[in-house]
């Protein structure tokens, strides 16, 4: 018994000096493995980290996807220096036609600078001298309107400055409120302005005042059902063509967005009380061409309703009245275009938000007049806000001549499309980039601000100052930290179109009341 003890005891003692030398053994071993996989994995991380920062994302995407440095986040200083992080980065977010438009005849816009003439004016040269455009003209060049502007900011208000010979910029809004018919604002604009923030809450605050209901105009298709809290839309089978893919100009209205059914192609909208004025409306249209004739249906909220259209090279529109939270229609007629649904009521005031994701705006001067002037014997315009310039921005470039003379012409177009319609140009919202490891405004953001009043300014329109009205140098950077902006430092939240919305609607009824 004693015996069979001891070696019991014997063998447990063997066994846990085996078990603490393997411990004792194989604990350095686990621990260099360990150390290994930590260092591969950093390895590793840093170099997608590296690599994702210097691929060029906007030029494969086609600017879909924008470049961005992972690095410069991770490393605070690496942009002391210089705002930009790489050379893809310095023409990064801008609109590919207005960079064509840079680089025509110039050698490629980073040679372009400034050159004062022996007449004083200032104008954009390239590497040969050749002159690409003149600086924005001043108060006293005899283009310009000779109008003693007051400041902009009265107290809270940053008011709208008007460069019309009249005086009288909003004459055409003004009429049409009067008249006791609907009036229509068109704000036209980049990803601003896309899934209608800040265009909402204009909507909404002028319905309150004015009357009316409705979103006004709508698209056919979007990638996006869900982001608009103001209409429900649905639907699938329609094509879209777009000014920037390769759209037909004979099909391009100012939204610079048509679409054709592939198979049988619907589109819905249902009201949402997410907002006042938008649960339901009292007119629903849809505008299009059929040049071989065929087969629309709607819905307003009952049975659905086909018509026999005719052939035609002409505008048609398919107008239901009646009061409704529902509107649809369909269409499995190929050759059909399909300009656009509108839902609003027969007075008061409307907003239509048309808005175009990485676009500069240079590309309205190219839209169809003849087509906009049939469409607007169905749909006119008393206002045009033209929301633009953020993707005509880079950080290093200050002088914005080429963007200007292509607004000026923008604006031209727009009287020719809509004559009743008076003409406002948004200037740019604050917009960040990152120096030295902080936020603030992007340097060249007065020098676009100061062009697009230019702009105003020669084409005899009106201007706000959108960054001002937000509060000027560095507001963006309060905006993102108080939840009125996102981390981009460009773009609002809803929270911040509603309160800019405010802003421009107060400055909108100031010079209305005059």
């Amino acid at each position: 018994m004693t015996e069979d003890t001891n070696t019991e005891n014997t063998e447990n003692t063997e066994n846990t000096e085996n078990i603490e030398n393997n411990v004792e053994v194989n604990e350095p071993v686990k621990k260099k493995n360990t150390g290994l996989r930590a260092l591969i994995i950093v390895v590793v991380a840093l170099a997608v980290v590296v690599g994702v920062s210097y691929m060029p994302l906007s030029k494969w995407t086609g600017g879909a996807v924008k470049d961005f440095n992972l690095l410069s986040d991770i490393l605070p200083g690496l942009n002391d220096a210089d705002t930009t992080s790489s050379g893809n980065n310095d023409v990064e977010g801008i609109d590919p036609e207005l960079q064509q438009a840079m680089n025509e005849g110039a050698g490629g816009y980073q040679n372009l600078r400034d050159s004062v003439l022996a007449d004083g004016r200032v104008a954009l040269v390239d590497a040969s001298g050749t002159i690409i455009a003149y600086k924005a003209a001043s108060a006293t060049s005899s283009d310009s309107v000779l109008i003693d502007i007051k400041p902009a900011r009265v107290g809270d208000l940053v008011q709208i400055e008007d460069y019309t010979a009249s005086q009288q910029g909003l004459q055409h809004l003004r009429a049409a409120l009067s008249s006791g018919r609907l009036a229509r604002i068109a704000v036209l604009g980049d990803s601003y302005i896309e899934g209608d923030i800040l265009t909402q809450d204009m909507r909404e605050l002028l319905q309150d005042t004015y009357g009316g209901s409705g979103v006004g105009y709508m698209s056919l298709f979007t990638d996006f059902p869900g982001f608009r809290k103001s209409v429900k839309q649905g639907g699938k089978g329609w094509t879209t063509f777009a000014a920037n893919k390769k759209g037909d100009k004979a099909y391009m209205g100012i939204s610079e967005h048509y679409f054709k059914p592939s198979g049988n192609a619907t589109a819905t909208y249902s009201g949402t009380s997410s907002l006042a004025h938008v649960d339901r409306w009292d007119m629903s249209k849809f505008l299009f061409i059929a040049p071989d004739g065929g087969v629309v249906k709607v819905k307003n909220g009952a049975d659905w309703v086909s018509h026999e259209v005719k052939a035609s090279p002409e505008v048609q529109c398919i107008a239901v009245p009646g009061a409704t939270a529902e509107f649809a229609v369909s269409s499995s007629t190929p050759s059909i275009i399909g300009l656009g649904v509108w839902l609003e009521s027969s007075k008061g005031i409307n907003v239509d938000c048309m808005s175009s994701r990485g676009f500069s705006g240079i590309s309205l001067k190219n839209v169809n007049a003849d087509l906009c002037r049939q469409m607007a014997k169905y749909v006119d315009y008393d206002l045009i806000v033209l929301e633009f310039g953020i993707n005509a921005m880079s950080s290093k470039q200050t002088n914005y001549s080429v963007y200007g003379k292509r607004m000026e012409e923008v604006v031209n177009q727009m009287r020719a499309c809509y004559p009743n319609a008076d003409i406002l140009i948004m200037g740019i919202g604050d917009r960040g980039e990152k120096r030295g490891g902080e936020v603030h405004s992007m340097a060249t953001s007065k020098n676009m601000v100061d062009e697009q009043r230019e702009v105003a300014r020669r084409t005899h329109s009106m201007f706000w100052d959108t960054q001002e009205a937000m509060g000027g140098q560095d507001a963006i950077v309060k905006w993102a930290s108080s939840g009125l902006a996102n981390k981009d430092y460009i773009h609002l939240t809803h929270k911040g179109g509603r309160e800019l919305a405010t802003r421009f609607v107060n400055a909108l009824n100031h010079n209305l009341k005059k």
